[in-house]
């Protein structure tokens, strides 16, 4: 089975320029009580670098006040946006493209509407809740297709792999259902997916022997994730078989709440490397940073599966407000 490109390949492909789209919101659709689909629209866009499967890219929003013109663009965008005042600096929060139309200039992004309920959302969040067609904002990428990591995206299964698990909180959804629609039609494995309401629930193209499993939280009063490490547990008990299996390897415990801490690793060793060490299973675990961790240790520890195997991504930290 194949299940993605070549490693070698994406790796020797040189790296892209990355520069500031302009774009305006040319749609709006609600997906489910907790997610909104934004399109975005712009002549710019018919030369974005897309990558495809899990890419991400930045979106700017213009500080309050303030216009698009105020973004930094050219080579030296980064630099020149974290130069700028605070009180006129665009916000800056990092996204997955869910679907690109190079031919109508356009780029869908799939949002969470992550703590509006409580207030405790962020301002892209805030942003998303309310989009129309009228504000512009600036989407950053690759100025030039491509695919690996380079180009923002993470998924790199290495040639041995038959079998697959993903899993994820509501904040990694786009993100696996970008690389679900994009699997062969052999690939064979198990999604695990943990969502805050019923409603949420996505129907993706799957290839038949790909399994999506969807838990809904609710409204009880469970932990974030709870629900999402039963499943996994349960998938890697039909993959691997019980767990405490001796691995050859073992992952210490890591700091996820230390400044600057970040937990963020996917394989990158050469492909004979990967595909020696990695086995028949490869994981990809995203969402919620503590939730994330305890999940790799299980794949790891318990179930020994190779760390080289394991690609996890901490892309929020319950408690902090960064969507």
């Amino acid at each position: 089975m194949s299940t993605g490109r070549a490693t070698d390949a994406r790796s020797a492909t040189a790296a892209p320029g990355y520069r500031v789209y302009p774009v305006e919101v040319a749609g709006r659709q609600r997906l489910g009580p907790n997610f909104v689909r934004i399109t975005f629209g712009g002549d710019s866009l018919r030369e974005f670098g897309f990558g495809g499967d899990d890419q991400r890219i930045k979106l700017m929003l213009p500080a309050p006040g303030r216009t698009v013109a105020d973004v930094p663009d050219g080579d030296g965008w980064y630099a020149a946006w974290q130069a700028m005042p605070e009180d006129t600096r665009p916000v800056l929060r990092t996204y997955t493209v869910r679907a690109f139309r190079p031919e109508a200039g356009e780029l869908d992004v799939d949002f969470v509407l992550h703590g509006l309920e409580n207030g405790h959302a962020g301002p892209a969040s805030r942003w998303a809740a309310t989009a129309d067609r009228s504000g512009p904002v600036a989407l950053v990428g690759p100025a030039r297709p491509g695919t690996g990591r380079m180009w923002g995206v993470e998924w790199a299964p290495p040639a041995t792999a038959r079998r697959l698990l993903l899993a994820g909180d509501e904040t990694a959804v786009p993100a696996m259902a970008s690389i679900v629609e994009a699997l062969p039609p052999d690939a064979r494995g198990i999604v695990c997916v943990e969502v805050p309401a019923d409603g949420d629930r996505q129907s993706w193209r799957l290839p038949e022997g790909v399994e999506v499993r969807w838990s809904v939280r609710g409204d009880a009063a469970r932990p974030h994730g709870e629900l999402l490490e039963s499943a996994v547990r349960a998938a890697l008990t039909e993959l691997c078989g019980p767990g405490e299996r001796a691995g050859t390897e073992h992952v210490d415990d890591v700091d996820i709440d230390g400044e600057g801490a970040i937990l963020w690793e996917v394989p990158d060793a050469p492909t004979d490397q990967v595909d020696a060490a990695a086995g028949e299973l490869y994981g990809w675990l995203a969402g919620e940073a503590g939730v994330i961790k305890r999940l790799r240790r299980l794949m790891v520890n318990d179930h020994g599966v190779p760390r080289h195997a394991v690609a996890f991504m901490g892309y929020w930290r319950n408690g902090r407000s960064q969507l």
